[in-house]
């Protein structure tokens, strides 16, 4: 059963990255130099509505042909696995080749199989095509860069943990992606983040506003930085 009910998931999309991060390290409950994709991750398409949803895990070769079969179309034992994930669905997509991008594992086709089994998006350290098709379906893609060809990709495993741009993803983890990159939201307080991220917001308006007011003291800006912490 997912945690992320229709009301959560619009409270999220009406935040930012940069705000459910700020949220999130108020409880403490990670390094706050984990928990994110670095910058070698980056949106496709940054007009897109945020992206949150559970996290599904895969893990592909695309430089040398398989061992067994020819493509990742052998192995669609993995999308009974997908629906297994409580939906919204973000697949996440590990390349472990040596050379990681040399193919791209999503593009059209494959983001339309994608969306009709409940996915959102996608997270990869490789590459991703097709990126008009894809915006038309408005079906998020973050990568480390745009591909031409799927060279030899194939599926090597799928469920276990991926890691991304630094970041590792368990399959279930509840992930957000916006222009900003993609943080995990852990689990025990992703229904207290929308609350929490919009007092410090308030607090933050604060500030901007008293900047933007004229002449301000220091001990004026002082009090009013004061209210973020």
């Amino acid at each position: 059963m997912s945690l992320l009910t229709p009301d959560l998931i619009g409270a999220l999309q009406r935040l930012d990255a940069c705000a459910i991060s700020n949220a999130v390290e108020t409880f403490d409950c990670r390094l706050r130099n984990e928990g994110f994709v670095d910058g070698r991750i980056h949106a496709m398409f940054d007009d897109l509505d945020p992206m949150v949803g559970h996290a599904v895990t895969v893990r592909i070769h695309c430089s040398s042909p398989p061992a067994v079969g020819r493509t990742y179309w052998d192995r669609t034992d993995w999308w009974n696995y997908i629906v297994t994930v409580p939906s919204p669905r973000i697949v996440v997509v590990e390349d472990a080749d040596e050379r990681a991008g040399l193919g791209a594992f999503i593009g059209d086709v494959h983001a339309n199989i994608l969306t009709a089994l409940g996915c959102v998006g996608c997270v990869t350290n490789g590459s991703v095509r097709d990126l008009p098709a894809v915006h038309a379906i408005q079906f998020q893609m973050f990568a480390a860069h745009a591909g031409v060809s799927h060279a030899y990709v194939h599926i090597v495993d799928f469920g276990g943990p991926v890691t991304i741009g630094g970041l590792c993803v368990q399959s279930g983890d509840v992930l957000y992606g916006d222009r900003h990159g993609v943080l995990n939201i852990p689990l025990e307080v992703v229904a207290q983040v929308p609350a929490v991220a919009e007092r410090m917001l308030a607090a933050e308006r604060k500030v901007v506003a008293l900047c933007q007011s004229g002449p301000v003291s220091l001990e004026q800006l002082g009090a009013a930085v004061g209210d973020l912490r």
